[in-house]
């Protein structure tokens, strides 16, 4: 993979002089105390702003504070009229828009597209205080208050919206946010490297419109710049029931849990594809051996063109055709442009951008945050932050893959990890200066727990790989599982003078886990509080292979391990497993299989969750074409059963809250049709009784008010990331003070 330029190797603009800010300013008289006449970025966000490295905006403005730029913050503006986007003054390089740390939508509504109650990122969680497709909004505000100033939009909502995507909540495919936002360029993924690209060669004085090379970006322009070779998509994998050539992507199933090299899992070598602009092109073999261009031209001059926004908005199928290009096009090692057109214009897409580098990770995370949020916030909780304080991010990226998630489309696959050093001088730091520390650190983790410092074992097979996952079917004979480093981390953080304890927070890859049971026995014995989460997500092979996760087999082993290291230090300590319903590939027999798992486990789920198609993903793709992108899509290729429809989506969740008397009318219904009627009855053996309790059963799914029904003691859990079950103590417990006892499992 080529190497990058050094993210904090840029000469320092002018106004460095001025030295850090104690916060990013937020009005014109922080601005005059810090003695600025102007801003030169202003970003604006749909968060409320936390000096916090978990908060974007903060990361990104104080990057481009250490690069010399002032920078100032407007942080859920009124978006009413252009009044408060004047407030700091016409920025004098350009305006950055994002959404916050979540998507403006899935932050906004439920899976079942009820407005949500509270907004975790915003002072008391009060909600209301963005508005919908914020990106969409704040660009175009900025753009009514100061018409010449260039517009960037970044963050996850602008990334999973760069080309046309499915939009759940209008039921509709929607074209790239570029667009509708009318923004002079697009950031996608992490976006250090571009956005600081950016500001130095706007102050060198470049035009945006000249900013046309850069990683990481998406842009507007008409038809193909000379010395570009266009490649038609249909070539590289063709939808429809035409005979096409081998498909240069496909991959051999693995029997095995873990594919070996020479094995059954091995796949032959592939035969070569014609592209539609020279001779045949070798694809890359299975191991990840370089991909070989043909001709002389640069493999960085070829652009693959993508079905247009009217084919995909009016072909399901060729909507899928078109997530499987973008996907398999995402490896910073590999991959091309992409250009689809909308109207009269092209939306290009550049190959993303190349991940950091430890020492650059360490210095992006070691510059001078408060860990607090902005004193204009006096003293209201913001529950986002309340959840973070204490947390340390010690990496980025995840390479599971999983269809419904998009982490992989935003950070990428590529994990980027900081050094030991730098994680443990945080660590002090939250412990001298963060308010209110008690002397447990609340997360060591990122996007998957335990992933730190795992990597391909080969450079070049990585850089030339396109499996969009390095652990499905089975964990990749390439992939390095050592963990070791992480373990030492562990170690090193809990002996650290006045740290009582580090809790693990961040969902662990338990398939990776059972790679290294001296890892799952230093998490069992020192890092979980009682109850640990993980995610199975589902048990029946039809939406796990949707998914792209581990058979329920994998969760067992793990659970083994866990409670074997739990008793050897006399610990009681619970996995807390969390699924989701309605997901691409769920059959209401499959949901069955799954409420008669947790009956037969003992757990009874406190919250559940429905999928979301969330714009990109894979499983949206599934969702809205019913074809399964993971393979090849053609019109004849394989269709998914999708749960589609109010009723079914009540349905799969109450499959999960089966011991919910609200549930028990829709449950029994639903048995008979399935000729299921024996799960019907007052016994152990029963999924749902046949008496209904007075006052209950007229509340659907989602609209339930707490129920006092008599009930076992079963372990409790949730499938949402919202933190750990709670367990009254067994002193306040009617009838049994002073007790405890081992839930039912």
């Amino acid at each position: 993979m080529q190497s990058a330029r050094d993210l904090f190797s840029y000469r320092k603009h002018w106004a460095h002089r001025f030295g850090p800010a104690p916060f990013l300013p937020m009005s014109r008289a922080e601005m005059e105390a810090l003695g600025w006449d102007s801003c030169d970025i202003i970003i604006v966000t749909g968060d409320a702003y936390v000096d916090h490295p978990s908060f974007g905006m903060a990361i990104v403005g104080r990057v481009l504070e250490a690069q010399g730029f002032r920078v100032g913050i407007l942080a859920q503006p009124d978006w009413h009229s252009a009044r408060d986007f004047t407030r700091l003054g016409r920025p004098n390089l350009f305006f950055g828009v994002t959404g916050g740390n979540m998507d403006s939508m899935v932050n906004r509504y439920t899976a079942d597209r009820r407005i949500r109650s509270d907004d975790a990122y915003t002072p008391h969680g009060a909600p209301g205080a963005r508005p919908d497709r914020c990106v969409i909004v704040y660009a175009q505000r900025a753009r009514e208050a100061y018409r010449d100033v260039p517009i960037v939009i970044g963050g996850i909502e602008a990334s999973l919206r760069r080309i046309a995507h499915f939009d759940y909540w209008s039921e509709k495919v929607r074209r790239s946010v570029l667009l509708d936002a009318k923004a002079d360029l697009l950031v996608f993924g992490n976006a250090e490297r571009q956005i600081c690209e950016i500001a130095h060669r706007l102050a060198g004085g470049e035009r945006i419109e000249e900013i046309q090379d850069l990683r990481g970006t998406a842009f507007l322009r008409r038809g193909v710049p000379e010395g570009w070779v266009e490649v038609d998509s249909t070539t590289v994998d063709t939808p429809g029931p035409l005979n096409p050539p081998v498909d240069p992507y496909q991959r051999e199933p693995v029997t095995s849990r873990r594919a070996r090299p020479g094995g059954a899992g091995e796949a032959p070598p592939p035969a070569p594809t014609v592209a539609s602009d020279g001779p045949p092109i070798a694809a890359p073999p299975l191991s990840g051996g370089s991909h070989r261009e043909a001709g002389s031209l640069a493999r960085t001059h070829r652009v693959i063109r993508m079905p247009s926004f009217e084919q995909v908005a009016s072909d399901p199928v060729l909507y899928a055709h078109a997530s499987r290009i973008l996907h398999q096009e995402s490896n910073p090692g590999n991959a091309r442009a992409l250009v689809q057109r909308h109207g009269d214009l092209d939306v290009w897409l550049n190959p993303p951008p190349l991940p950091l580098t430890t020492k650059e990770m360490d210095a992006v995370y070691e510059l001078p945050y408060r860990r607090v949020p902005h004193p204009v916030y006096g003293g209201a909780k913001i529950p986002a932050y309340e959840m973070i304080r204490f947390s340390i991010a010690i990496q980025r990226g995840c390479f599971g893959g999983c269809t419904f998630c998009s982490i992989t489309e935003h950070e990428g696959r590529i994990i980027q990890s900081r050094s030991e050093e730098s994680i443990i001088r945080e660590v002090e730091a939250v412990r001298d200066h963060t308010p209110g520390f008690t002397g447990v650190i609340s997360d060591l983790g990122g996007p998957t727990a335990n992933m730190y410092r795992l990597a391909c074992r080969s450079r070049e097979i990585e850089a030339a790989c396109r499996k969009p996952s390095c652990v499905y079917p089975g964990i990749c004979p390439n992939l390095g599982t050592d963990h070791g480093p992480l373990i030492r981390l562990y170690r090193r953080a809990r002996a650290l003078p006045g740290i009582k304890k580090v809790l693990i927070a961040s969902g662990v890859r338990y398939d990776l886990a059972i790679e290294s049971p001296e890892y799952v026995k230093e998490l069992a014995q020192h890092h979980v509080g009682g109850y640990l989460k993980i995610a199975p997500e589902a048990i029946a092979e039809g939406p796990l292979s949707k998914m792209m996760k581990p058979g329920i087999g994998t969760y067992d082993r793990f659970k083994d391990l866990f409670d074997k290291y739990s008793k050897e230090v006399g610990k009681e300590q619970y996995l807390i497993p969390y699924f989701i319903a309605a997901h691409p590939g769920t059959t209401d027999a499959d949901m069955l299989e799954l409420a008669l798992w947790l009956k037969r486990n003992g757990f009874r789920a406190d919250q559940v969750q429905a999928f979301l198609p969330s714009p990109m993903a894979t499983a949206t793709a599934m969702y809205h074409s019913g074809k399964n992108p993971l393979h090849k899509v053609t019109r004849t290729s394989e269709d998914v059963h999708i749960p589609r429809g109010t009723r079914v989506r009540r349905l799969h969740k109450a499959f999960l809250r089966y011991h919910d008397p609200h549930n028990w009318p829709l449950l029994r219904e639903a048995l008979r049709q399935m000729g299921r009627a024996d799960l019907i009855g007052n016994g152990r053996q029963h999924l749902v009784p046949t008496y209904q309790p007075i006052g209950t059963g007229s509340a659907h799914e989602g609209r339930r008010k707490p129920v006092s029904v008599p009930r076992p003691r079963t372990a409790p859990f949730r499938t949402q990331h919202t933190g750990l079950p709670q367990t009254p103590p067994a002193s306040a417990r009617p009838g049994r003070p002073g007790r405890t006892k081992r839930p039912t499992r």
